[in-house]
């Protein structure tokens, strides 16, 4: 038997980023069965109430409330918990309030402090977004849109907008962009230099910018356009801006284009404008094959290829483990935190003619596989982060699917992504020992992982991956390398 409780702070406002922080902390309490905390949307109440966390207090809240739905074994958990978590929003709002000179209730406040502002970050919940977004393209703002679950329509009008002020619409859900040297959201510690470079924003921009500091250069900028924005009916419209952009930076010399498989049309126009830049280009579109890029432009058919074609080297690679796919233990599993990285790991595998169950099929441009033993989930998907914090934030969403697969008879190789930078777990190597570490190492499947960052980076990439080595993990120096590994384990090569 457990208790569902609710408690609201009215007219109380923290960051989205925060709140999926603070849920990941209460729900990973011992007492805890589930718990979120979020804006009192009617959205937001559906969730909860979908997963069974709603209660007539929560149901009367409103856009200015903040809900915290805990589900304990009894009321003395629920009430302890309740009480740790209003502590930690007292200590966020006075952290906030103290070390924030700048901070405004309105758009208006904020550009009164800061005139000179010529970018704004929105991330509040979904219905609003939009709003907020035309409002700062109206004062004529760059905007970085982190929210998500922002209609389609929306995203148009707000694109059409900026491409008739001459602004940058980055997003919706556009979670990472570097800008002189400035992290934005979700984002690595690189040095400054001369590679610009254009993605969906995500893991994709993740890897290829660490990729890039690990190889010796840096990057002008890294500007993220949406996980839409290459649809026939958006038209690349950001990604056409943000090209145009780094071309007429002095600073950036070349140019690195990284997505998911483009739709036809758009393609045709995005390469078309690209070639006709004046700066060299490579070109990423993980998969795609069906328009054939123009001269002088460069294709990738990789994350990692997509780096080495940019600066003309050749990355050192190590031999997979000694392993085999044998008997029951015939199947692979991997548990992804970003999506770029997992639809890069499952054409990899495709084009090994291993066929893999996925919920990035479509976006990497393959059918669905109606049956197969091996199974490529990218968790940070919507289905699996409505109402809870990414698992790039709380690896206990993970952790929960990763133990499975550890007691799994069948399962014989798991692939993981490990993900650094600013906005992510402190320890996310850390977390995933925890759940290794309840399986004997002599009894586990073999785990493969790749860890997307940099030394510079607040978790240490090197810390990290020696980490998941004493813990039995073989770590492959990149995504494209980790699937590779997996591809010739699974074929006995």
């Amino acid at each position: 038997m457990t208790l569902v409780v609710n408690r609201l702070r009215r007219k109380f406002y923290l960051d989205s980023v925060e709140l999926m922080r603070l849920s990941a902390q209460l729900a990973a309490d011992e007492h805890i069965d589930d718990a979120v905390l979020m804006v009192a949307t009617e959205n937001n109440k559906r969730v909860m109430a979908d997963a069974g966390l709603l209660t007539d207090e929560g149901r009367s809240g409103s856009t200015a409330d903040l809900v915290i739905a805990v589900r304990a074994a009894d009321e003395r958990a629920a009430q302890a918990a309740l009480a740790a978590v209003d502590r930690s929003l007292d200590e966020a709002a006075l952290g906030v309030e103290a070390s924030d000179r700048n901070s405004a209730g309105s758009l208006g406040a904020a550009l009164h402090t800061l005139p000179d502002a010529n970018l704004a970050l929105v991330s509040t919940p979904g219905e609003f977004a939009a709003r907020e977004a035309h409002r700062a393209l109206a004062r004529g703002l760059n905007v970085m849109l982190f929210s998500d679950n922002v209609s389609l329509d929306d995203e148009i009008s707000l694109k059409q907008a900026a491409r008739q002020q001459g602004l940058l619409m980055m997003g919706p859900d556009c979670g990472t962009a570097l800008i002189g040297g400035r992290p934005l959201a979700f984002c690595n510690a690189v040095p400054r230099g001369d590679v610009g470079v254009v993605a969906a924003s995500g893991t994709g921009l993740q890897e290829v910018i660490s990729l890039l500091a690990r190889n010796g250069s840096g990057v002008s900028h890294a500007l993220g356009a949406g996980g839409r924005d290459l649809l026939d009916a958006v038209g690349g419209m950001t990604t056409q801006s943000a090209l145009s952009l780094l071309a007429e930076d002095p600073q950036t010399q070349r140019l690195l284009l990284v997505s998911k498989p483009p739709e036809r049309r758009t393609a045709a126009r995005i390469y078309a404008h690209l070639a006709g830049l004046g700066k060299p280009a490579v070109v990423c579109t993980l998969g795609l094959d069906t328009v054939s890029l123009p001269p002088p432009l460069k294709a990738a058919r990789t994350l990692q290829q997509a780096v080495e074609v940019c600066l003309g080297i050749e990355m050192a690679t190590t031999a997979p483990p000694r392993a085999s796919l044998a008997g029951k233990r015939n199947a692979i599993h991997g548990w992804f935190t970003g999506g770029t990285l997992c639809s890069e790991a499952l054409l990899i595998l495709h084009e090994a003619g291993i066929a893999a169950t996925s919920n990035v099929s479509r976006g990497a441009g393959l059918p669905a596989t109606a049956k197969s033993p091996h199974r490529l989930i990218d968790l940070g998907a919507d289905e699996y982060t409505l109402g809870r914090a990414h698992p790039m934030i709380d690896p206990q969403v993970r952790n929960a699917r990763l133990r499975e697969s550890l007691n799994d008879a069948s399962v014989g190789l798991i692939l993981l992504d490990v993900v650094l930078g600013y906005g992510a777990h402190e320890d996310p190597a850390g977390a995933l020992v925890e759940a290794l570490d309840t399986v004997p190492e002599p009894q586990r499947p073999l785990i493969i992982a790749s860890v997307c960052g940099t030394d510079a980076d607040p978790q240490n990439r090197s810390l990290q991956v020696a980490r998941l080595v004493q813990h039995g993990v073989a770590v492959a120096g990149t995504n494209t390398e980790a699937a590779r590994w997996a591809a010739q384990i699974a074929r006995g090569t």
